[in-house]
């Protein structure tokens, strides 16, 4: 009976942890002083944490979250049995404290920083300007498209993926002094564990808090992939917000000698503006995508393939969660590429 009660008030002690937690840290993100504290923290350790897993030559990240997928899944079949019961929830709270408690020093406090640039009421760039960026955008890209590898099939193909890793974060070391977040030139961007269930969740690439790795789907079209890479080292430099991850990997691609990076990274900044200017120009849309290369249409074809051979419920219960964690984090949802267009805009308009 003391036992029973020593459990119930354990359980207890423990779900009142978690809820502390969260009111905590989330009084916490509204406090700009709080939230610079744990942007300091992070870009203290960042270096000595990515140091710890770059050498192993597999997805640390990964298999954590495979024993942690197996150790909840126990936890969830001895819910069933009357006998363990309780101990499985609070082994279930023990866990679910930890992790947030980690993820929330090490990641999550960074969403709340501010950010590079204040949309406030600025509104929504001319259509003329995000329309002649289009113009010089697809140029570029033509350009580009005619110095990179083909694969069999006749889409970008990325000659030395460890190659394109190099530069790119080479290329952090050469972003202006107020974006380089304390440049660590540490180089621990893997191919997921998880390739084909990763496809399947429509997930390019993800970072894991927990062991600082940089994680990508292998599997995707190479033109994806060039700027998914520089994306997810972007987050290794401390930009949670995907829309600044992509605008920073962006800029690392935008100038590299790196034909490959170089194409994708342009490539992607024409499709954020093609698709922002889709509703209200979509014969303007459809203009520049009838002037793409030869190439860049066998690429376009490619991605859009990938796209629709893993569209499925995963992909749109992973689409529904993860568009639903930006938007809790005060980002734009997922399908948004307004933030990244208004500092390419920006960008631009200063050069």
């Amino acid at each position: 009976m003391r036992r029973s009660k020593l459990l119930k008030s354990k359980t207890a002690r423990l779900g009142f942890l978690l809820i502390g937690q969260v009111v905590l840290f989330s009084a916490l993100s509204l406090s700009e002083a709080a939230v610079g504290y744990f942007a300091d923290f992070f870009h203290w350790q960042k270096g000595g944490h990515q140091r710890l897993f770059c050498g192993v030559p597999f997805s640390v990240g990964d298999a954590l979250y495979f024993l942690c997928g197996f150790f909840l899944a126990i936890c969830s079949v001895l819910l069933f049995l009357k006998k363990y019961r309780r101990s499985a929830i609070s082994a279930i709270l023990v866990f679910a404290n930890a992790a947030y408690f980690l993820y929330t020093i090490f990641w999550g406090m960074l969403y709340h920083q501010k950010p590079i640039a204040e949309i406030g009421d600025a509104g929504s760039p001319p259509t003329s300007l995000l329309k002649n960026l289009a113009e010089k955008y697809l140029e570029n890209c033509k350009r580009d498209r005619e110095k990179v590898k083909e694969s069999v099939s006749g889409t970008m193909e990325i000659r030395d993926i460890e190659e394109l890793k190099s530069e790119i974060i080479l290329r952090q070391f050469f972003l202006k002094e107020d974006l380089q977040q304390k440049y660590t030139g540490i180089i621990s961007i893997k191919p997921s564990l998880f390739r084909g269930i990763m496809s399947s969740t429509g997930i390019l690439g993800y970072y894991n808090p927990f062991t600082a790795e940089a994680q990508y789907d292998p599997e995707m079209p190479h033109t994806m992939l060039a700027a998914t890479l520089p994306h997810e080292a972007a987050h290794q430099l401390g930009y949670a917000r995907e829309q600044e991850a992509s605008f920073i990997g962006f800029l690392c691609g935008k100038d590299s000698q790196n034909a490959e990076l170089r194409y994708a990274s342009g490539y992607f900044a024409l499709k954020s503006l093609l698709n922002a200017l889709a509703d209200e120009e979509p014969e303007f849309v459809l203009n520049i995508l009838s002037r793409y290369s030869p190439g860049m249409q066998r690429d376009r074809l490619a991605e859009i393939e990938f796209r629709e051979r893993n569209q499925g419920p995963i992909a749109r219960i992973f689409g529904f969660t993860n568009d639903f964690f930006l938007k809790s984090n005060r980002q734009d949802g997922s399908i948004s590429y307004s933030y990244f267009v208004y500092l390419l805009v920006g960008y631009e308009s200063d050069q």
